[in-house]
């Protein structure tokens, strides 16, 4: 049985739907004003594993994810730029696809955006103030009355008061009390609005979530997900607004993955460690950036670094070794590894596990190639099926070896032209030039494989 880790409960469970066969799960997306970063890697390359495995299981999956396209630093980056809000948030949204896309991640069944969403956010909101749980204060903003719901702070277990101690709470004179959040914000000269009871404004962020959610999945729902900054206040807020308003319980999972962590630094701009998506690409292949996501259970923190990348770079390299030049069966049997791949991910998607379990695929899979084609044709096929459910292995093990890293040095036209130049030098027996653009390539990173069948290469 599938088992997950609950952030609610603070235990492993099993995992029981809602409805027999079916799961409804959201996830909280980006606010888009900005390129994707590695922590935004780490969880969309999470729960897609996630999603990848619990379709897997059989179920009818449901994966919704927002994207929030109205904030504060959504307006302000898009003054600065000089352009309107819609049109910095559609070229976000963009470059957040193409990043995903070279990831090697499925898209979600639904990606709502917040502006979508206007009158079903102030109808929550609307309910909430019905309910005494909301408020309109002096200032004119709408905020949400945190002492009224008596289960707030269930998901962090603590109590309000205990969570207000070093908390970052905006202290405002409006508010009734300091832990109460903004629900509805008045709009500021020159800044996007929508008219509402209220005036006009636009949503406090953590309402955009409930109101996206439970129109998308219902007012009860399977499993919630997101990065581990968004406990609190985020998903304890989601929690308070939604249960409030509906009066049923929101979510039975809540899913947090692990945070990524630069060198052992928290990630940050004003300490120079802060890496885009895009960043990371220009140097290495995308694979190589989700086997390093990949090889530490979702949970669990990952440190980022040059080097942590060569070594995910130098593991993958070994899987496609396997596959390279070896032939695929079009039909095998499961194996023993297969079963132990999926008790690895029933037991809260353990990924690292998994992983273990296919180092050892590749080695029955090394040792039948001298020994039995037909038995390596299968393992290789149950290698690349279990492979695709953490999203690995998808491209041609040539490709892949030639291009693990982005080479500022030689391209491949120039890499085949010294090649077929040392091959032609090895038939006039010119040993000395052959040896020469060998050791020209090794200089540049370019490793050089003779078999009968020619010269193949890869970058070292």
């Amino acid at each position: 049985m599938l088992k997950v880790y609950n952030t609610l409960s603070g235990k492993k469970e099993i995992f029981k739907p809602i409805e027999e066969g079916k799961v409804g799960m959201y996830v909280c997306g980006n606010t888009v004003y900005d390129f994707c970063h590695i922590g935004h890697a780490r969880a969309m390359i999470s729960f897609d594993i996630i999603s990848r495995f619990i379709r897997h299981l059989g179920y009818e999956l449901n994966y919704v994810r927002n994207i929030t396209d109205v904030d504060d630093k959504i307006i302000k980056r898009a003054q600065e730029n000089n352009e309107t809000t819609q049109t910095l948030t559609e070229r976000m949204i963009a470059a957040q696809q193409e990043d995903e896309l070279r990831l090697g991640n499925k898209m979600p069944n639904r990606e709502p955006k917040a502006t979508e969403f206007m009158q079903e956010i102030i109808d929550m909101v609307q309910v909430l103030i019905e309910k005494g749980f909301a408020y309109q204060g002096t200032s004119g903003d709408v905020y949400y009355r945190t002492t009224v719901f008596s289960e707030y702070g269930k998901l962090n277990n603590r109590k309000l008061e205990d969570m207000l101690a070093g908390a970052r709470i905006d202290v405002e004179i409006a508010k009734e009390h300091p832990a109460d959040f903004v629900l509805w914000k008045q709009t500021k000269e020159g800044e996007v609005f929508w008219p509402s009871p209220w005036g006009n404004g636009r949503p406090g962020w953590h309402i955009e979530c409930s109101a996206m959610a439970t129109n998308c999945l219902g007012s009860h729902f399977d499993i919630h997900g997101g990065g581990p900054d968004l406990k609190f206040p985020h998903h304890e807020n989601e929690i308070a607004q939604s249960e409030a308003a509906t009066g049923k319980q929101y979510v039975n999972y809540w899913m947090h993955c692990g945070a990524v962590r630069v060198n052992n630094e928290k990630m940050s701009k004003s300490l120079g460690n802060f890496f885009t998506v895009r960043d990371v690409l220009a140097k290495f292949n995308p694979e190589v950036v989700r086997y390093l996501m990949v090889s530490s259970q979702y949970r669990s923190a990952i440190d980022y670094s040059d080097q942590s990348l060569l070594e995910a770079k130098v593991a993958l390299e070994r899987l496609y070794t396997a596959l390279r030049q070896q032939n695929i069966a079009s039909s095998y049997a499961p194996t023993n590894y297969t079963e132990r791949f999926e008790e690895a991910m029933k037991d809260d998607f353990n990924t690292a596990l998994a992983v273990s379990v296919l180092f050892e695929l590749v080695r029955e899979l090394n040792k039948a190639k001298t020994e039995d084609q037909v038995k390596a044709s299968e393992l290789a096929a149950e290698l690349l099926f279990l492979a695709e459910l953490l999203g690995l292995l998808y491209q041609e093990p040539d490709y892949f070896l030639q291009n693990s890293t982005v080479s500022e040095g030689f391209d491949e036209v120039r890499i085949q032209e010294l090649i077929d130049e040392r091959t032609q030098a090895r038939k006039d027996k010119n040993f000395a030039r052959s040896d020469e653009i060998r050791d020209e390539l090794v200089s540049n990173g370019i490793e050089l494989l003779d078999s009968r069948e020619g010269t193949s290469w890869t970058r070292s």
